[in-house]
């Protein structure tokens, strides 16, 4: 009895042992069969490389936005100078000055700092506390603004740059960038400081220089004009167009009319950091005559050219001329063209937008210069130089 019991428990063993090392050998094959699997899955669909097309329209969005904002920024300086208000804060710090002030207290402490310095003596001792905010507020709005442009750039930059969605080619563009955004800001405040410097020898109303006023709108515009460049060449689809020996004329002659209006804008930065615009309020003459008499009243010769309140004007009207005369020509030339629908379409655009552009300058010179007319001049310089670089876009994939 006792070896029979010992024989059953044996076989029972052996059955569990059996059915454990079956049990076993099945989950190993299974295990086998399902890394097999994974292996030939990943062999036969490749992973998402970045960046691709969809990364690519991302980034030029972001791109595009931010153009934007730095056109917003020219803009805003603009009303800011036109309003003089630029002055008004006598100080700058990055992160200190985001706080503006809140108790009457902190106001007449920031209006006690605006008295020590030549505008407020010369041009605004009579100014309020009230009116003093107001022209703080402006240029308070234009600082803000221009951090919030900083920071549209660099931090998308820097998600973007750790996702690994620039080329090698991007990221030298995308530090470029964010380099000038950081120099813009700088350049702003150098401007500044030229207004708020005492000048006993002279007895002109304070003002910043014109030179570093049209630096730092000659920087903008730059940083505008690369930051659209680069977001429509990654939006846009290329063009497909005959090689021909006329349109590759007509793509360096629109190139040379895209730095003409590119210098006219600059020239209107010493207009507007002279107050040319407040004399010779006539046109076509200037006055009674075509060449005023005080062209080159200035010595040396060369001084008028920056200096000269009537000679930065003449030149400004020059340009703006000369502009509408290319813009007229070049498009007169793409007519005789077959050019792509959207090509055919910014060339139109440009032509249109040339002459809205001189007619707001007339009647910005006519009326003496109000804000809301030299605002839109400004806005549409940026305007007209956003279209003829979109001309350019779609004119690159030409052989040169």
């Amino acid at each position: 009895m006792l070896s029979l019991k010992t024989a059953l428990l044996r076989s029972r063993c052996m059955n569990v042992t059996f059915l454990r090392d079956a049990v076993g050998e099945g989950r190993i094959t299974y295990w086998k069969h399902f890394v097999t699997r994974r292996k030939l899955n990943t062999a036969t669909v490749p992973a998402t490389t970045v960046p691709n097309a969809a990364t690519n329209k991302i980034v030029g969005r972001w791109l595009i936005a931010c153009s934007g904002m730095v056109a917003g920024a020219v803009i805003l300086g603009g009303v800011t100078r036109l309003t003089e208000s630029g002055l008004s804060m006598v100080d700058w710090h990055l992160v200190k000055e985001m706080k503006p002030p809140s108790t009457r207290q902190e106001w007449e402490a920031e209006f006690q700092k605006y008295q020590q310095f030549p505008e407020f003596k010369i041009l605004n001792h009579d100014m309020t506390l009230t009116e003093f905010k107001f022209i703080w507020y402006m240029e308070y709005s234009h600082r803000m603004w221009g951090r919030a442009v900083g920071l549209a750039y660099i931090l998308p930059a820097v998600y973007f740059w750790r996702k690994g969605w620039f080329t090698k080619s991007m990221k030298g563009q995308v530090l470029g960038l964010c380099g000038f955004v950081c120099f813009q800001g700088l350049l702003g405040w150098y401007m500044v400081k030229s207004g708020l410097e005492e000048k006993p020898e002279s007895f002109d109303i304070p003002r910043v220089s014109q030179y570093r006023l049209a630096a730092h709108l000659g920087s903008a515009l730059v940083l505008y004009c690369a930051s659209l460049w680069s977001g429509l060449s990654l939006l846009l689809p290329p063009n497909k167009m005959p090689q021909t020996l006329q349109l590759l004329k007509f793509k360096k002659y629109a190139h040379w009319t895209t730095g003409l209006v590119f210098f006219t804008a600059i020239s209107g930065a010493f207009v507007a950091g002279l107050d040319a615009g407040l004399v010779y309020n006539s046109y076509p003459k200037m006055g009674t005559r075509w060449i005023p008499e005080d062209l080159l009243a200035f010595s040396p010769k060369i001084k008028n050219f920056f200096e000269n309140p009537t000679t930065v004007q003449f030149d400004h009207r020059i340009l703006g001329t000369t502009s509408v005369v290319a813009i007229t020509a070049l498009y007169l030339f793409a007519r005789r063209l077959p050019l792509p629908r959207r090509t055919s379409m910014a060339v139109t655009s440009l032509v249109t937008m040339a002459y809205l552009q001189v007619t707001l300058g007339i009647c910005t010179l006519l009326f003496y210069v109000p804000t809301t007319l030299a605002a839109a001049h400004q806005s549409g310089s940026l305007v007209l130089l956003s279209i003829a670089l979109w001309l350019m876009n779609e004119l690159k994939r030409v052989p040169k």
